[in-house]
């Protein structure tokens, strides 16, 4: 196994977090926002970063925009950071993608919950199957919003590019399933965040993407090492402290049905409420209203006091 592949799969177990992309009042890309945030995180401990992610609205990115972000993201910070970046679509333009990541010195590809109406559980491996073939670069498939069968999840382990998957299903019997059934030397990743950390930890994860660790990375940090050390108490109170915040990004904000609608901005505003750069969002997504920066604000707060309280 090339080198470069270990140390993807090392920084997989771990807490990895989404470089989010501050928009200015034109929504235009503020880059030295990006570079700040990245190496805050760095500074903090963080090592493994998503880049162009779901969390950094990867759907309201141009391509060349995803890749500027991208860029911008790898360029801020040390070598020994592992940057993943998202990658989706049409065959050719995730390709196109992946080959500009190649140039920009990516460690790894992670492939965007497939955004078909009409999905086939063949012609899904088949994509990855194509894509892993124009890089060197390992990929990390990302399964959300599709309710997949075992038997897919155990042969996307056995795709030679595959080093990792990010399970974001709320499922962790599937999840468990899953595991057993595929291969040993594939990591999974809890993409569920904090709040599933613990039960998908028991079911064979070994790392989570961010919550609210995205902005106070050093409780993702502890809770990462209470679940490796099995102290579940611990764990069970680490992620509890993360709960009501997480909690509030399910919400549906002001006249919309849609769950989780406030999720970005709800991140966007953590990160200025603990001195970092969140910035505005461009549509489809919407800013927070008034009553929910509020409320976010007191969940601040409280979430400030319990890793007061528990990190060491």
């Amino acid at each position: 196994m090339p080198s470069a592949t270990k140390q993807v799969k090392q920084r997989l177990r771990g807490v990895a977090t989404g470089l989010l992309t501050p928009f200015d009042e034109d929504r235009e890309i503020v880059h030295w926002k990006i570079e700040e945030n990245a190496k805050s995180l760095y500074d903090s401990g963080i090592r493994t970063f998503l880049a162009a992610a779901n969390i950094s609205e990867y759907h309201s990115l141009s391509q060349s925009e995803r890749i500027a972000v991208t860029k911008t993201s790898v360029d801020a910070l040390p070598s020994d950071a592992c940057v993943l970046a998202g990658v989706g679509g049409s065959t050719d333009d995730a390709i196109e993608l992946i080959d500009a990541y190649d140039q920009i010195g990516v460690d790894a590809m992670m492939i965007m919950p497939p955004d078909h109406t009409y999905l086939h559980e063949q012609g899904l491996l088949n994509y990855y199957r194509d894509l892993g073939e124009t890089s060197e670069a390992p990929l990390v498939p990302y399964v959300r919003g599709f309710d997949p069968s075992v038997d897919y999840l155990a042969e996307l382990t056995r795709l030679e590019s595959v080093v990792g998957i990010k399970y974001a299903l709320e499922d962790p019997v599937k999840l468990g399933a899953g595991v057993a059934a595929g291969t040993d030397d594939v990591v999974w990743v809890d993409g569920l965040a904090e709040p599933y950390a613990v039960s998908f930890w028991a079911e064979g994860v070994e790392g989570f993407s961010a919550g609210v660790s995205n902005f106070r990375p050093e409780v993702g940090l502890e809770l990462y090492d209470a679940l490796v050390a099995e102290d579940w108490d611990r764990a069970r109170k680490l992620r509890d402290a993360c709960l009501p915040y997480q909690q509030f990004r399910e919400q549906t904000g002001q006249n919309n049905t849609i769950a989780g609608a406030v999720s970005v901005p709800a991140v966007k505003k953590g990160l200025e409420l603990a001195g970092l750069h969140g910035g505005a969002v461009r549509d489809p997504i919407r800013p927070l209203d008034d009553e929910k920066e509020q409320r976010a604000e007191e969940l601040y707060r409280q979430l400030d006091d319990d890793i007061s309280r528990l990190v060491r």
